[in-house]
């Protein structure tokens, strides 16, 4: 493999800041990686747009980072995996893209001792029921229960993770769930790369019965994997993240660090236009 393509960067993109979880894993676990983010902040959410807007989006912002020369796009975004990963496939082949559904639902079906899944996700996720395929895929006995939380997106946004205002809306979404305990889930699957800041908040409310998974770790693993097997994993030394935003960067940076779990200078966010 040609150094000059190991050595290129990788991008990662979400409808805002919840993909810096799977950033968050990535700087983790690849910190020899040089690694690009962009958060389509000006249009956040993706979860409530048609699956015809969101694949527009995904590939607007696709093009936006191949302008940086990139040698893999992962797309830290659930929406945006369910409904584009196929056309961004295509489209950008043979540069890989790697989604988040299918890590995740890998964890998921690890995690289900009982095989009863419940995955919370934003309404396009839950619609499009690519969770559902995924870990049916792995594990065709599974019950799989889907739930759309789309008041999580908003709340991991402004910062609202912990107190009443979120533990009340987790335990309207979450109480139908565990309703009847004998055949209650013992896999949660935050399957929005926004809902890991509510981890404690969800936990409380589920119950220590049920175990969460998120696709941040599986995802970045995923993307270990590939490097090493398309020797594409770089050889010169590590340089500082940079962020992308389309709108408000020192607000990315502010609330971002929630998400990235490590300050983000104000200084080192780009504002793009799409």
């Amino acid at each position: 493999m040609n150094a000059n393509i190991r050595n290129k960067p990788i991008g990662v993109f979400d409808s805002g800041m919840g993909g810096l979880t799977v950033m968050k894993a990535l700087m983790s676990l690849l910190p020899n990686e040089e690694l690009i983010y962009l958060g389509d902040t000006a249009r956040l959410p993706y979860g409530s747009k048609s699956p015809e807007t969101v694949k527009r989006y995904a590939v607007q912002c696709a093009r936006a980072l191949l302008r940086y020369d990139i040698k893999m796009l992962v797309i830290a975004c659930n929406t945006a995996s369910a409904t584009a990963l196929g056309d961004l496939s295509q489209a950008l082949a043979p540069t890989p893209v790697i989604g988040v559904i299918e890590p995740g639902a890998e964890a998921a079906v690890q995690a289900a001792r009982s095989g009863r899944i419940a995955v919370l996700a934003t309404e396009g996720t839950v619609k499009g029921g690519a969770y559902a395929r995924a870990i049916h895929a792995r594990n065709p006995q599974a019950q799989v229960t889907q739930k759309a939380c789309p008041l999580f997106v908003p709340l991991a946004e402004e910062g609202v993770t912990q107190g009443q205002i979120p533990e009340l809306i987790a335990g309207m979404y979450l109480q139908p769930i565990f309703e009847d305990e004998a055949n209650s889930p013992d896999c949660l699957v935050l399957g929005c790369t926004h809902f890991p800041v509510l981890r404690d908040v969800i936990a409380k409310v589920a119950g220590p019965g049920a175990k969460l998974v998120d696709s941040a770790a599986t995802t970045a693993a995923a993307v270990q994997k590939l490097l090493a097997e398309k020797n594409l994993n770089r050889d010169e030394p590590a340089v500082p993240p940079r962020f992308l935003s389309t709108d408000a960067p020192e607000r990315f940076a502010r609330v971002g660090q929630i998400f990235l779990g490590t300050p983000i200078p104000p200084k080192s966010v780009e504002l793009v236009d799409l």
